[in-house]
């Protein structure tokens, strides 16, 4: 079962989309928003998946799904927290900083609360600014959660996830080193994310979801051209289950609570840093890696963060070469 939110008052209107994404119908009579159906899901899921399967036999009343009208499937959610489940990429992005990596970071995940009051369209500008405030996307997957009761184990965390997607997590790099340096997290450096256009029961991915990971080839392109395909599967030091119960170790989570992956990251057949894609290489999710990669081989950066004009799209295909998510497609512009 696919949901999307079309574009509507701040929540957004839920639809059911076909599984070829061509295809919505309304699932207002059902429940207005994604958030309301999250809230009351063992009730309205029956009546969802109904709907979901009559749209695929043509059964009732749709209208043609484009990504651009779509807004993120919560357009505004009760909580966003970020791990780092792929610690490759936090070794080597913690490398470029000059910051040694504890190893309790391979036992332990890392995790920060983000911005949750407005998540941008997935084909919405990337507002920036300041082009010095070196703006990095970050390809991730996300899960949505129902009620989450404190203390959950990974085993039961991960009977309560309810969706998955994608996220463009965006991050500017320049603003992280002053405010790590406080020592309380992150505010400034993390603006408004972007999610995939549509969210997926766990169950509609078949054998790419399996012990609280997504398996599949992540592609990020950057202006055209490939900049990485990481398999999202591969390298995941920690899995979704893991992810939940670390963040309910002394809290519950309400339903719609979002859970992002953090930067999908894969190291190189030889166990050393990825290459690019134009040298046969998974390439990257993120700027940041692949400079802290230049940094290693060739002594300095290389590879300049988003400017102006600059467009990134986000997108995982099934085994058929059709989007399983739709894309996140953003220009960067000015503020």
């Amino acid at each position: 079962m696919k949901l999307a939110s079309l574009k509507h008052g701040r929540d957004g209107r839920l639809v059911l989309v076909s599984n070829d994404l061509a295809w919505f119908t309304d699932a207002f009579l059902i429940a207005p928003t994604l958030q309301a159906a999250l809230d009351d899901w063992e009730r309205v899921e029956p009546d969802l998946r109904a709907l979901a399967e009559s749209l695929e036999h043509g059964g009732v009343p749709r209208g043609r799904f484009h990504e651009r009208e779509a807004a993120s499937p919560l357009p505004r959610a009760y909580q966003w927290a970020d791990g780092s489940a792929y610690v490759n990429h936090v070794e080597l992005v913690r490398k470029a900083r000059g910051a040694e990596m504890p190893a309790s970071f391979w036992t332990d995940p890392l995790m920060y609360q983000g911005g949750s009051d407005g998540f941008l369209a997935p084909r919405d500008p990337i507002p920036l600014a300041d082009e010095s405030w070196g703006c990095d996307l970050e390809a991730e997957v996300v899960v949505v959660t129902g009620d989450v009761p404190q203390g959950v184990s990974r085993e039961e965390a991960l009977t309560h996830i309810r969706l998955v997607g994608l996220v463009n997590d965006v991050s500017l790099r320049n603003l992280i080193p002053a405010e790590l340096g406080k020592g309380f997290g992150f505010v400034q450096s993390k603006p408004a994310s972007a999610l995939s256009p549509v969210f997926v029961t766990p169950d509609a991915l078949g054998d790419r979801w399996a012990d609280g990971k997504l398996k599949g080839e992540l592609t990020v392109q950057l202006n055209g051209a490939d900049f990485g395909k990481a398999d999202a599967g591969t390298d995941m030091t920690f899995d979704f289950g893991t992810l939940i119960a670390h963040l309910a170790k002394t809290r519950t989570l309400c339903a719609g609570t979002i859970i992002g992956s953090g930067t999908v990251s894969n190291r190189d057949a030889d166990g050393g840093p990825g290459k690019p894609v134009s040298e046969g290489g998974l390439g990257y999710s993120c700027i940041a890696e692949v400079r802290t990669v230049e940094t290693i081989l060739h002594g300095k950066a290389e590879t300049e963060f988003l400017k102006h004009g600059d467009t990134v799209r986000i997108e995982m295909l099934d085994d058929q070469h059709h989007s399983i998510f739709g894309a996140i497609e953003q220009t960067v512009a000015p503020a």
